[in-house]
C-alpha cells in the first residue's frame, strides 16, 4: 500500500512538472514571437483579397468585369495605384494578397518554377512583378504587405504538380514539398522585409502535412527575412487554436466574424481570425453594418487579438464599393474603442 502511495505521489509530481514545463514553454515562445508581432498587433486589421485566374480573368465572374486574356495581360492589367489608395481609404493596416491557388497561375516571375515545370515565362508565372509593384504602391501609405500561399501547390495542374513529384492522388510526397518550398525560397530571398508575412493555405494533415513537411515549407516561407511571420493554415475549425511550432501567428479561418480571444497569445501564438465580408470568400456585399463591424473588431483588439476581412476584388484593382464605404467607417470607430498594450491581454 506504502509503496503503492509513493508511486502515485511519484508520478502526480511528475505531472505537475510537465504541466509547468509546458506552459514555460508556452509563455517563451509567446514571449519570442512578440516582437515579430508587435507591428501585426497595433495594425488591428488587415484586408485579405483574392486575385485568382479563375475570378479576375474567369469572364464568368463578376471579378473580371467580362473580360478574359492570358494570365499574363491580366496581371499586367491590374491597376496597382487604384488598390493601395482604397486600401489607404479602407484604413487598413495590413494587406494579405494571394500568389497563387492550386492552378499554375502564379502572379510574379520565378525561376526555379519554371525550371522545375518546364513551362516558359509567362505562361505560368506573369512576367510582371506584381509582388514589387504592390508593395511599392501600397508602401507610398506605410501599410505592409502580407501574400498568401499554399501548401497544396499547383496540384490542379497535371504537368506542374507531377513535375513538382505530386503522385496525383494520396498525400504530398516529401518531395513535392521541397520542390514547392524552393518556389517560395526564391521569392522570399527576392523581396526580403517587403514581405512582412505569409498566410499559408493548404496545410492539411488529411493530405500529408506533419510537423517534418511543416517545418520544410516553414523554411521556405521564411527565406530572406527573419522578421517575415507566417501562419500554416490547418482548416476551418470551432475556435481558432495555434496549429505549429512553424508558426508565428493563427491563420484563424473562420465562417463568420464570432469568435473572439481570451488573450493576445494562443499556443504562444498570436491571435488572429480572418473571414469574409460578403456572403462567402472574395463575394460582394456585407454581413455586417458599420457597427458591428467595429464593435466586433474592437472587441478582438481589447484582448489582444488581429482581425482580417476577406472583400471582393474587381480586375483593375477597385475592390466592390459596399464593402468599401463599411471598412471607411471601421478606422475611425476603433480609434474611439480601446486596444491591447503591447503584451497583450
Amino acid at each position: 500500500m506504502r509503496l503503492g502511495l509513493l508511486c502515485l505521489l511519484i508520478g502526480a509530481a511528475i505531472l505537475v512538472c510537465a504541466a509547468a514545463a509546458g506552459a514555460d514553454d508556452e509563455a517563451q515562445s509567446a514571449s519570442a514571437r512578440s516582437g515579430k508581432t508587435d507591428w501585426f498587433l497595433h495594425a488591428r486589421y488587415g484586408v485579405f483579397v483574392h486575385y485568382l485566374f479563375g475570378l479576375q480573368n474567369g469572364e464568368d465572374n463578376p471579378h473580371s468585369l467580362g473580360r478574359h486574356t492570358s494570365w499574363d495581360e491580366c496581371v499586367k492589367a491590374f491597376d496597382v495605384q487604384r488598390f493601395a489608395k482604397q486600401m489607404h481609404e479602407a484604413g487598413a493596416g495590413y494587406v494579405i494578397f494571394t500568389m497563387m491557388q492550386r492552378t499554375r497561375y502564379i502572379i510574379a516571375p520565378n525561376d526555379t518554377f519554371d525550371r522545375i515545370t518546364g513551362y516558359a515565362p509567362g505562361e505560368a508565372c506573369a512576367t510582371r512583378d506584381l509582388v514589387l509593384d504592390l508593395y511599392n504602391a501600397l508602401h507610398k501609405y506605410r501599410i505592409p504587405l502580407m501574400l498568401y500561399w499554399t501548401g497544396d501547390g499547383p496540384l490542379d495542374d497535371p504537368k506542374a504538380g507531377a513535375a513538382m513529384g505530386f503522385r496525383g492522388s494520396g498525400p504530398v510526397s516529401e518531395q513535392f514539398v521541397r520542390n514547392w518550398a524552393s518556389v517560395v525560397s526564391e521569392y522570399g530571398e527576392r523581396y526580403g522585409d517587403r514581405v512582412a508575412g505569409y498566410w499559408c493555405d493548404g496545410c492539411y494533415r488529411s493530405i500529408g502535412y506533419d510537423d517534418r513537411r511543416l517545418a520544410i515549407l516553414a523554411s521556405g516561407l521564411r527565406a530572406g527575412s527573419e522578421r517575415r511571420i507566417i501562419a500554416l493554415n490547418v482548416g476551418v475549425e470551432a475556435r481558432v487554436h495555434s496549429y505549429s511550432r512553424h508558426e508565428d501567428f493563427t491563420t484563424g479561418e473562420q465562417n463568420a466574424f464570432k469568435d473572439i480571444p481570451d488573450a493576445r497569445f494562443v499556443g504562444g501564438e498570436q491571435w488572429h481570425l480572418l473571414s469574409f465580408l460578403g456572403d462567402n470568400w472574395a463575394q460582394p456585399g456585407t454581413r455586417l453594418g458599420k457597427r458591428q463591424l467595429v464593435d466586433y473588431v474592437a472587441a478582438c483588439n481589447a484582448k489582444g487579438g488581429v482581425v482580417s476581412i476577406d472583400v471582393m476584388l474587381y480586375r483593375d484593382g477597385a475592390i466592390d464599393r459596399s464593402q468599401l464605404e463599411i471598412l471607411k467607417a471601421l478606422r475611425p470607430g476603433l480609434e474611439r474603442k480601446p486596444a491591447a498594450g503591447k503584451s497583450g491581454g
